[in-house]
């Protein structure tokens, strides 16, 4: 597992100027255009140290975006983790107690447990909720092809054809596996109703240039997909694109976690090959052509360890 420190292309910025906003909330921000259409919202900083989503949300706040039809709310979420970045430790802010992408269930919101994620979430119920689409920006810890995660609804995987960008898919048949996710919460975790798209972008390494870019231009290829906004000029038409099946999410069990051979990511193994060790149980493939989807860059006891997938 490679442990080489991170290029840093992209630093943490001050948001102190974006704080207020205009429904109450802080970091969150609504433009209603009076005429019919969808909800759209972008949140970015689900995760502290994942920067893409902070050049992509400044960029719509700074450029003056606005919808032609609906609504568009931009969001930044755990800003109080964003804030405790230090370059000397820069994944240690990922999240300060918990991982604010996994307590989006009714349990964990209407539960007795604290935390500052917690805390945010529960602000952020009601933005979340009132979405018809999300779009929630994050990134890697590996410098990996950027890829979209999303539940194995037609919704989803429709829109993520049609915009494109990134071309590689991690499709969810059975959720995630290690929480509920932002994009999973209440009406958007089931394949009936009334629900729209709901996704995560990947896009690539967290402190690279690259991923910024990408996440500002998917931000403004899935507004323009809904009606919001007018397609960018310099899009360019959706190419071959690769899909993945999530198999099985692995947690990290004991502290002698360890994978059979350094891993980023997009790795292949034939059936039954060794992938990890964790204490006395082996982690195995499950498929030919079994694909890792971001293998864990430091194992911690209770976190997610690698995605197995398989190619669709």
């Amino acid at each position: 597992m490679s442990q080489n420190p991170p290029l840093f292309e992209v630093l943490p910025r001050d948001l102190s100027a974006y704080r207020q906003g205009n429904v109450g909330i802080d970091y969150v921000h609504r433009f209603e255009s009076g005429k019919p259409g969808p909800h759209v919202l972008v949140n970015a900083l689900t995760h502290g140290n994942e920067i893409c989503g902070m050049v992509a949300a400044t960029h719509l706040l700074d450029s003056g975006v606005r919808p032609l039809i609906g609504t568009l709310t931009i969001s930044f979420a755990n800003v109080a983790a964003y804030e405790s970045f230090d370059e000397s430790r820069p994944f240690e802010s990922r999240q300060l107690v918990h991982n604010l992408n996994r307590v989006w269930s009714a349990a964990e919101l209407d539960g007795s447990d604290d935390s500052p994620e917690l805390r945010r979430a529960r602000e952020l119920r009601p933005v979340v909720a009132a979405a018809d689409h999300i779009l929630d920006i994050h990134s890697t810890s590996q410098d990996v092809p950027p890829f979209w995660v999303y539940p194995a609804y037609e919704r989803n995987s429709a829109a993520a054809l049609a915009i494109g960008l990134p071309p590689v898919h991690m499709v969810m048949p059975n959720g995630l596996g290690s929480g509920t996710p932002l994009i999973q919460h209440g009406r958007h975790g089931h394949a009936l109703g009334d629900a729209g798209v709901a996704m995560v972008v990947e896009c690539g390494q967290h402190f690279l240039k690259s991923a910024a870019d990408l996440a500002t231009l998917v931000a403004q290829d899935f507004i323009a997909h809904f009606g919001l906004t007018a397609p960018r000029a310099d899009r360019a038409a959706p190419g071959p694109q690769r899909r993945f099946e999530l198999l099985e999410t692995c947690m990290v069990l004991t502290p002698d976690f360890a994978f059979s051979r350094p891993l980023e990511g997009f790795e292949t193994f034939a059936k039954g090959e060794l992938i990890a060790t964790d204490g006395t149980v082996e982690i195995r493939a499950l498929c030919d052509d079994c694909t890792v989807m971001m293998p864990t860059r430091e194992p911690i006891v209770g976190r997610e360890a690698v995605y197995l997938t398989r190619p669709i």
